[in-house]
């Protein structure tokens, strides 16, 4: 009886193409996921408002030291955000602080010392948008801030509660 060398042997050449044709295949797909993963939230937002400045003198003559914590805030990005939209929580030292700030329309937003502010007034928070390159300065509770404290601002869109901006600057 003769045996025909392909018979015999159990190789299979289909199969084996369809094989190596699924494994390049595959290891194609991983290498493509490698390099265009989106980051689905993982790590830092990015700095786009940012703190320009922590003022501790006060505000009248002398000018005297009474960790007067005036925080300026600028817009650096390219898009305008919707003031009463947005809010922000606030840390020293990675603490999270008190102050309520639940709004940055200057119309809407009220001021009160038991919450940590005293008021917030510039050209970001006086309109219904804070478009680029405008300022917020937000007059926290004398002696919130410090010299050398580690203040941190997240900026959170009130509707999808995401962080849209993370900013540190050392007082």
């Amino acid at each position: 009886m003769y045996c025909s060398p392909h018979r015999s042997s159990g190789v299979s050449p289909v199969i084996a193409t369809i094989l190596l044709v699924a494994l390049t295949l595959l290891l194609a797909l991983l290498v493509l996921l490698l390099f265009s993963l989106p980051s689905w939230g993982v790590g830092e937002p990015p700095a786009i408002i940012v703190i320009r400045n922590i003022d501790h003198r006060s505000d009248l003559r002398p000018y005297t030291l009474n960790y007067d914590s005036r925080v300026v805030l600028v817009n650096t990005g390219t898009a305008s955000y919707e003031n009463k939209l947005l809010r922000a929580t606030f840390y020293r030292n990675r603490v999270v602080l008190t102050a309520v700030i639940s709004t940055f329309d200057g119309h809407e937003f009220i001021s009160s010392r038991h919450f940590g502010v005293q008021w917030m007034g510039g050209s970001g928070c006086s309109g219904g948008t804070w478009t680029p390159g405008e300022s917020t300065v937000i007059d926290f509770t004398d002696g919130t801030f410090r010299p050398g404290d580690l203040v941190q601002v997240d900026i959170i869109d009130a509707i999808s509660n995401r962080t849209i901006s993370r900013h540190r600057y050392t007082a």
